[in-house]
C-alpha cells in the first residue's frame, strides 16, 4: 500500500494482522487496567488470547485472497474472545470479509470499503454509535479520515497516518463522555474519566494498518 496503485493481498494483511497482535501483547496490562475501572478487568487478556490464535490460524493457512483471510479471523475473534469483544470484533473482520468478496486483492478505496462495512457491523451488533464511549468512538473517525484523505487524493500511507491519528483521538475523548453500553453505563457519571478499552484496543488496530500498509508511518502521526 505505498502509493494509490498498490494493491492489499493476503500477505499484506497478515502482516497488518501480525502488527495488530504485536501491539495487542505489548499492551495487554493496559488494556486490562482500563477495563479494571470501568469493566470486567479482562479485555486485555482476552484480545491476547484472541490475536494469538488469529496469527497462529492465518500462519497455518495457505490462502492468499484477501476475503477468506479475513473470515477465517473472523470466526477466530469469535471462538476464542470471550465477552463483548469476540462478536463485535469478529463482527468487524467477517463484515470486511464479505465486502472484500473472491475478487483478489484491494486496492486503498477497497480496504477503506470494507473497514467501513466493519464499523457499521459493529455499531449495528452492539446497536451503538458514536459517543456511546465504545470502540465505535475510535473506529467511525478513523474510517471518516481514511476515506476523507483519500477521496482528496493523499496517498494511501498518508491516509492511514490520518485515520490512526483520528482513532487515537476519538479514543481519548471517551475519557470524558458517560458510558452508554455495557457493563461501563452501570457506572453513570462516575464513568467519565475513565477512557474506554474498547476505544484503545481499535486505535492499536488502525495504528498497525497504517504501520504495516503505510509507508514505514507509525501510526502516530
Amino acid at each position: 500500500m505505498t502509493d494509490t496503485s498498490t494493491t492489499i493481498d493476503g500477505r499484506a494483511l497478515r502482516a497488518w494482522l501480525h502488527e495488530f497482535a504485536r501491539r495487542v501483547a505489548e499492551n495487554s496490562d493496559h488494556l486490562t487496567a482500563l477495563d479494571s475501572e470501568i469493566g470486567d478487568a479482562d479485555h486485555g487478556s482476552n484480545m491476547h488470547r484472541g490475536m494469538a490464535a488469529v496469527v497462529a490460524a492465518i500462519d497455518a493457512d495457505a490462502g492468499t485472497e484477501p476475503g477468506p483471510l479475513l473470515k477465517l479471523v473472523g470466526r477466530t475473534l469469535v471462538s476464542t474472545v470471550g465477552g463483548a469483544a469476540g462478536p463485535l470484533y469478529g463482527t468487524l473482520f467477517l463484515r470486511m470479509a464479505a465486502t472484500a468478496g473472491d475478487a483478489g486483492p484491494l486496492d486503498a478505496a477497497g480496504f477503506a470499503k470494507a473497514l467501513r462495512a466493519g464499523l457499521e457491523g459493529v455499531a449495528a451488533r452492539g446497536r451503538t454509535e458514536i459517543g456511546d464511549k465504545t470502540m465505535v468512538d475510535a473506529l467511525a473517525p478513523a474510517v471518516d479520515a481514511l476515506e476523507a484523505r483519500l477521496a482528496a487524493g493523499a496517498a494511501p500511507a498518508t491516509a492511514l497516518a490520518a485515520a490512526a491519528a483520528a482513532a487515537a483521538a476519538g479514543r481519548d475523548a471517551t475519557a470524558g463522555r458517560i458510558a452508554r453500553k455495557g457493563r461501563a453505563s452501570y457506572l453513570g457519571e462516575r464513568s467519565i474519566g475513565h477512557q474506554d478499552p474498547g476505544s484503545a484496543s481499535a486505535t492499536l488496530l488502525v495504528e498497525a494498518a497504517a504501520a504495516a500498509l503505510g509507508t514505514g508511518a507509525d501510526g502516530q502521526a
